[in-house]
């Protein structure tokens, strides 16, 4: 069970797991050990409630194909448990950072008071330029 948040959570069955090589540098030893993790979650098929799909789906993400697989790659770190472990946690703030809602605004307007001081600011900003001008005796 793979635990998102208090009241999100998946099963190891809904994310496809496999090793990969790696690129880039690394010598010899790249091309003999298979330690970046290639992950796969399809947000259709998860157990996730139909709003959090939508909303997983609806992100424009690049990571997310025609299909609504989320495909991610893990290759940061030389081990393949560590490796594993970046991809479950950036698995994880994807679903966290899609199915957040934002709180709505509610619009204020400013206090009488704070309308007063804008404008004694400004009067006082006008004064202060005002007596930089030319000196007449």
């Amino acid at each position: 069970m793979i635990f998102i948040s208090n009241t999100i959570s998946l099963g190891e069955s809904e994310v496809e797991i496999n090793a990969i090589r790696a690129q880039g540098a690394g010598g010899q030893n790249v091309n003999k050990v298979s330690s970046a993790i290639h992950l796969r979650f399809d947000i259709n098929a998860s157990s996730l409630s139909d709003s959090q799909k939508q909303r997983l789906l609806a992100s424009k993400d690049s990571r997310i194909t025609k299909e609504g697989i989320f495909i991610l790659k893990a290759q940061q770190y030389r081990t393949q448990e560590r490796n594993k472990i970046d991809a479950f946690e950036r698995l994880k703030a994807f679903i966290l950072q899609a199915t957040q809602v934002a709180k709505a605004r509610r619009p204020t307007k400013p206090s009488r008071n704070a309308k007063r001081k804008r404008v004694d600011q400004k009067t006082q900003r006008g004064k202060t330029k005002a007596l930089r001008g030319k000196v007449d005796f």
